[in-house]
């Protein structure tokens, strides 16, 4: 149903040619079906005039289940601004569904404006400029998207909320991993942006308390969670949207590596990270209009 209603709305609106940046800057996976597909998403998200700006997230996100997932589809040289809505990862998972969502709260339904959304989403300021602008770290995305009013940080607005203490520098401790960093300046940009996370202080959700009613009941359907990770040296390691059943219970919407696809797990939250061993708990975040 989600799919017919999408082609129906993507054949009646017709695909822009000219980006909203210069060509050399912006990458899609397939330029026609990706705008013609962001175009049909906005018309239809803005029509059915959804007030909250987590029951839009939530929406538009769920018209993203069961596409293909795919890791390391933002990598390349140079850095691009990349939209890919046929293979998602966690991150551009997120990402998609905030700024398709943030476009739609504006009224606005053409993908230049989803494409100008997604990079205040994703890059430092708002504005990318090379590998080192890209907001890699959660904490990094956080602490800018919180800065800038595109999002708040409602972890310490949850009962039962505790803080934990991080140095971050997963990236440069492991550079070998990320090819872009094998550039000097790329990875003294990547140091800069750690140096300011030595012994960062954040909130978060233990996973033991999740199971607690009134822990599940200030999630919001639409609150997008990171799941923060017992390595010592990096906060956060995926990312999903929570969606409440009908007795609101929250379960997680999230590009899968292990499923191979965007999925709403059926287990509860609450079952998922207990059963992920390697996860302390979660931070929440919400859109903001």
């Amino acid at each position: 149903m989600k799919k017919s209603i999408l082609a129906a709305l993507a054949a009646a609106v017709a695909c822009v040619s000219s980006p909203a940046m210069p060509a050399a800057a912006l990458r899609f996976g397939n330029e026609a079906a990706d705008t013609m597909r962001i175009n049909a998403i906005l018309v239809d998200a803005v029509g059915r005039d959804i007030a909250s700006p987590q029951e839009r997230t939530a929406y538009v996100a769920r018209l993203f289940e069961g596409v293909p997932y795919a890791a390391h589809t933002l990598e390349g040289s140079p850095e691009q601004l990349t939209v890919r809505l046929d293979s998602l990862d966690c991150t551009t998972f997120v990402e998609t569904a905030l700024a398709l969502a943030y476009t739609a709260g504006e009224r606005r339904s053409s993908w230049r404006d989803f494409v100008y959304n997604l990079e205040r989403l994703r890059y430092r300021g708002g504005h990318m400029d090379g590998y080192g602008s890209r907001l890699h770290y959660n904490c990094d995305w956080a602490q800018d998207n919180m800065h800038r009013g595109l999002i708040a940080d409602v972890t310490p607005r949850i009962p039962r909320t505790g803080y934990i203490v991080r140095s971050i520098d997963f990236m440069s401790r492991h550079a070998d991993r990320y090819p872009a960093l094998a550039d000097s300046a790329a990875l003294e940009a990547v140091k800069k942006v750690e140096s300011g996370y030595r012994l960062h202080r954040f909130p978060y959700i233990r996973t033991a308390d999740l199971r607690f009613r009134d822990v599940q009941d200030a999630l919001r359907t639409g609150d997008v969670v990171a799941l923060v990770t017992k390595l010592k040296d990096l906060d956060v390691t995926h990312l999903g949207i929570i969606v409440k059943d009908a007795d609101g219970v929250p379960h997680l919407l999230h590009a899968s590596l292990s499923a191979g696809r965007v999925v709403l797990s059926d287990p509860p939250l609450a079952d998922f990270m207990k059963r992920n061993t390697g996860l302390l708990g979660i931070r929440v975040y919400r859109l903001l209009d």
